[in-house]
């Protein structure tokens, strides 16, 4: 590959100057970057390259959040349950959470909105009062009871993760919430002088908009994150906001409302139309309001990127409003290829900017050595580009960048030449991009879940926090595929939108968001989706897909999957024998499945159970997985797998070795093969010059012109 340039941000720091400046020639930047920690200084920001200005807008303004104290962000908390022995209890509401993080809410304004309730009876207790961080109720002896209350947020949960793993010795930052008319008075304010005071800023990156996912630590280490969803809208709410929903809506909501016995509304469930309501009138305020800080930035000539993490709840770059924000780019940190292309599939913005890992800390998000004494950060690279340039060879990202500490690359020159590497074959892959983009092969794919389009690429999370949810490991191997994927809803179902599609994957657990809980019991979908399969489509059903309860199975597309899961209710029943055929697909058994008609071909099994089957249906195909974990392997099987399903084995533009992946791009015939394996690989692709064969060091790519 040649040397070439542009398309990289690199992160600058004050003190290491010379450093920076090489790095800059080196990795081919075009831009330099501060990051939370550090500075730019005069010489770097007059270097002559473009400047990215990192805020965010809710944090850094503890002297007007102090004088403020009231217009800080807040959350319903619920305390764990505690059993009465007597005919009074006292609960001590900060017990169970880290009081660093947490300060109770004893406005009148908010304890209108508290609850008390007997979770044994489940019913609610209205006599009670509170003192002292106290709230003493009534009883029923040797039941159990709950308080939810609502708590300000003190300190920055970002924040409050960098000072933990990294030391920091600085004053906690605490975070403003812009719902107060006179928050965002002071916020606009603050945007204008902020523009004024930086004019070599080119592009402000806010980090994200205003509210945070939720993270919610207990007091106790043992148990530090009691809970984390990075789609929760529990940081959004305040008296204030639930007055105005009101009056919007014309309905209140509750603390239960948002607590829901303790267990919260993770994004992994199903939600009830008021959890839609509240995201959006979330999302509606943000943008609103979110539009006159960007507008303020553009008034100074300058751009406006949004970090897509952090504080990026109501944000929604999938909704349909996203937009109307007027952003000029999105930046999204990956671990993965599906990240990629949840960045890469946003519209509404000129930009598409992906943060690579390992992220120049001492220590990575799982905690171990990454920058220090015991890190490999040459190896975490390489593996996390592994992750990444599959779905690069898909989907088009305009720029790539780094973010951190740069002086800590210093002890580790390996890692500065591999990225030199890894940043020339980025902007070789981008521009194949801008002349057609790659070759798609015939099967279109649709995932069906819950949430559709608004969680396109996307399951709540990282990779590697999620790792036992089947469908973040399904869409994971998705996302290097030669595929058009497309992710709808039960709506989209009823409006006739499979005809587009010739693959239809549901995965996931009964009742959660991702297999659709009881969204299946309405009998038009049951109808909608028999109707396409009999006529010729695939479904591909992984772990429990299409399961709810209150019918003769527990999945509902059983008779076109030809298997069904029972825990004990068939207990007694005879079972269909059958010999396993065999598969490379490397999946998981669940326990209870078993077959419900003896065309069901087995093709894999475990222990007598049926793991992975396939079941003709009229004209189309069910297929049934018992659990699915992506692996460089398994993505190469099931593109093979799917392939064969709608009758396109055999295709052109597919390596041979699963290990190895390729893309054909026509507009300025190339073909790029990829080696996904830490291991030397020999592979070949059929193209229509015929075949090509190639021999890749680990991790290497080949480019061919054809």
């Amino acid at each position: 590959m040649s040397k070439t340039k542009g398309g990289f941000t690199l992160p600058g720091e004050s003190g290491y100057e010379k450093l920076t400046l090489e790095l800059a020639e080196k990795w081919g930047a075009d831009v330099i970057r501060d990051s939370d920690g550090t500075t730019l200084s005069d010489e770097i920001i007059n270097a002559g390259y473009g400047i990215y200005s990192t805020i965010c807008i809710i944090r850094d303004h503890n002297e007007w959040a102090k004088e403020n104290t009231d217009k800080l962000q807040q959350t319903f908390l619920m305390t764990e349950p505690r059993v009465a022995d007597g005919e009074e209890l006292t609960i001590e509401l900060m017990k169970d959470f880290f009081i660093e993080q947490f300060k109770i809410n004893e406005s009148a304004d908010s304890i209108k909105y508290w609850q008390v309730f007997d979770r044994t009876t489940n019913e609610e207790v209205k006599e009670w009062k509170y003192a002292d961080g106290k709230v003493t109720v009534k009883t029923t002896p040797w039941h159990k009871y709950t308080v939810n209350f609502l708590a300000y947020r003190i300190w920055e949960e970002i924040s409050m993760y960098n000072h933990t793993t990294n030391n920091w010795d600085k004053e906690h930052l605490m975070q403003i919430d812009p719902i107060y008319p006179q928050t965002q008075d002071y916020m606009k304010n603050w945007m204008r002088n902020w523009c004024e005071k930086h004019p070599m800023t080119t592009v402000v990156r806010f980090t994200s908009m205003f509210y945070n996912f939720v993270w919610i630590w207990g007091s106790d280490e043992r148990r530090r994150n009691m809970y984390t969803d990075w789609a929760s809208y529990d940081f959004t709410v305040s008296p204030y906001a639930l007055d105005k929903f009101r009056e919007k809506y014309g309905y209140g909501l509750t603390s239960e409302d948002f607590v829901n016995k303790g267990k919260l509304h993770a994004t992994h469930c199903v939600c009830d139309e008021k959890k839609l309501d509240w995201m959006e009138f979330i999302n509606d305020f943000n943008i609103e309001f979110g539009k006159e800080l960007i507008d303020i930035v553009h008034e100074y000539g300058k751009k406006a990127y949004v970090f897509y993490d952090d504080s990026w709840v109501g944000v929604e770059p999938w909704g349909e409003r996203f937009s109307e924000f007027g952003f000029d780019g999105l930046i999204k940190c990956v671990f993965s290829g599906f990240e990629v292309r949840l960045c890469s599939g946003v519209k509404g913005v000129e930009t598409h900017e992906i943060r690579l890992h390992p992220y120049l800390f001492p220590v990575g998000l799982g905690g171990l050595p990454t920058f220090k004494e015991g890190g490999d950060p040459t190896r975490d690279a390489k593996i996390y580009w592994r992750n990444v340039r599959r779905a690069l060879l898909r989907a088009n990202i305009d720029r790539i960048g780094l973010g951190g500490y740069l002086s800590l690359t210093l002890p580790f020159p390996d890692f500065n030449d591999y990225m030199e590497k890894l940043s020339d074959e980025f902007r070789m892959i981008r521009d194949f991009h801008s002349n057609g983009g790659p070759l798609t092969l015939k099967p279109r794919i649709a995932v069906l879940t819950f949430w559709g389009k608004l969680r396109s690429w996307t399951c709540s999370g990282h990779l590697h926090e999620h790792p036992d949810v089947d469908l973040i490991n399904v869409i994971e191997s998705l996302s290097g595929m030669p595929f058009e994927v497309e992710f709808i809803d039960f709506e989209d179902v009823k409006k006739g939108k499979l005809d587009n599609f010739d693959v239809l994957i549901n995965a996931g657990v009964m009742d959660s968001a991702w297999s659709g809980g009881k969204m299946w019991q309405d009998n038009e979908i049951m109808e909608k989706v028999t109707a396409w399969a009999y006529n010729g489509g695939c479904v591909i059903g992984v772990n429990e897909p299409s399961a709810t309860e209150g019918y003769d199975t527990k999945l509902r597309l059983s008779h076109v999957l030809g298997m069904d899961i029972d825990e004990v209710d068939r207990i007694c029943h005879g079972r269909w024998s059958y010999e396993a055929k065999g598969s490379n697909l490397n999946v998981l058994c669940n326990k209870g499945a078993y077959i419900t008609d003896g065309d069901t071909v087995v093709l894999k099994d475990e222990g007598g159970v049926p793991a992975l089957t396939k079941h003709p249906f009229g004209k189309g195909m069910g297929v049934y997985m018992g659990g699915y974990r992506h692996s460089v392997e398994n993505a190469g099987e099931l593109l093979r797998l799917i392939l064969s399903l709608t009758g396109c084995e055999g295709e052109k533009y597919v390596t041979d070795n699963v290990k190895t992946e390729c893309a054909y791009y026509p507009g300025d015939k190339k073909l790029v093969i990829i080696n996904n394996a830490e291991t030397e690989e020999i592979t070949s692709v059929m193209t229509d010059n015929g075949k090509v064969s190639v021999a890749l060091a680990p991790y290497d790519i080949a480019i061919i012109e054809l």
